[in-house]
């Protein structure tokens, strides 16, 4: 099956012409993906939408071109690849989740090293030049109470950590050894509607919206609201990727986060102060993390000195939007019913 995919890859390095105008988003019926798919549909410019075959259904709305692509599966790739031969790559397909990895490190390993080994081969062997933003992690850094800048010690406590760190060297190896235009970021935590309710601030505002609809006993468990994090509302990264893409040095790694630590107890009492019905907190140690850093905070400086990039929504706005957004979810799960 390889052999001969092998030798249709050499055909079509051979006959290539220069990458299509269109814009591929990997991974963009996850969180990230969605709303950098939205922002890029403004843009007017031919948008193709990668999808994990059993994964979220793809959005409704929009103008871009879906394709299911397991993208552990080498093969698919690069058909998919062929098929496009995009100008730009948003690469955004992953595991997102820091906790989830503890149980899943061979498939945090795989959505992140072994897909992105893929899609940098196929690129290779098509012979094709689109330039390539690979989202990576903040969880590289080594612990440290204050800010952290680019050229803070590398030490990730997690897998899902290691994971995004052997995905960044990918992401360099390609732009030393082949000049592959390849932009790397950092990203540190960003929040917004429609993130998955296992992260805190959307498992705060769903559970919110559940005893608001008196679908749920009026008490909110917690895990630990002592951790500080630095939080961007994913709109705002979404935008940093756009720039980047158009701005950003091949090779050279950016942060992207709002530089403001905010305890996640500051969250919950936001949330709360949102909430139309009285809620009780209870501690639930159950949903601790294993090596939860107490402070996890950037710098940006190089990101807004390169492109002019900064956040435009405030953390109250973000929460409110995430917490409307279970609002409509639940009413539209009653209207159906």
């Amino acid at each position: 099956m390889y052999g001969n995919l092998h030798t249709f890859v050499q055909i079509l390095a051979v006959q290539a012409r220069l990458a299509t105008d269109a814009v591929l988003v990997t991974g963009a019926a996850g969180f990230a993906g969605r709303h950098l798919l939205g922002l890029l549909d403004q843009d007017r410019v031919p948008l193709v939408a990668w999808r994990r075959p059993d994964g979220r259904p793809a959005p409704p709305t929009g103008r871009a071109r879906w394709i299911d692509v397991d993208m552990l599966d080498r093969d698919a790739v690069a058909r998919a690849l062929a098929d496009t031969q995009p100008r730009e790559i948003y690469h955004c397909a992953g595991a997102a989740h820091v906790g989830d990895s503890w149980n899943a490190v061979t498939g945090t390993l795989a959505s992140n090293v072994l897909a992105t080994h893929h899609l940098l081969t196929a690129l290779r062997e098509l012979g094709l030049p689109s330039r390539v933003l690979v989202p990576g992690s903040a969880m590289v850094y080594r612990p440290r109470d204050h800010a952290l800048d680019e050229d803070a010690p590398i030490g990730p406590t997690s897998p899902y950590g290691i994971s995004k760190l052997a995905q960044e060297q990918l992401g360099l190896l390609a732009w030393t050894e082949e000049r592959r235009e390849v932009v790397l970021t950092r990203s540190f935590n960003h929040i917004g509607p429609g993130q998955d309710p296992s992260f805190s601030a959307s498992g705060f505002a769903r559970q919110i919206a559940l005893i608001e609809a008196g679908l749920a006993d009026p008490v909110l468990s917690v895990g630990n609201l002592e951790p500080r994090r630095d939080l961007t509302d994913v709109r705002d990264t979404a935008r940093a990727y756009r720039l980047l893409m158009a701005r950003g040095r091949p090779g050279v790694v950016y942060n992207v986060c709002s530089g403001h630590a905010y305890p996640m107890r500051e969250v919950l009492d936001q949330l709360l102060a949102l909430s139309r019905v009285p809620i009780d907190v209870r501690v639930d140690p159950s949903r601790y993390r294993p090596n939860d850093s107490p402070i996890i905070l950037g710098r940006s400086d190089r990101l807004t000195k390169e492109t002019g990039w900064t956040p435009a929504w405030s953390l109250p706005r973000t929460l409110a939007d995430i917490l409307e957004y279970w609002r409509q979810q639940l009413r539209a799960r009653s209207h159906q019913t």
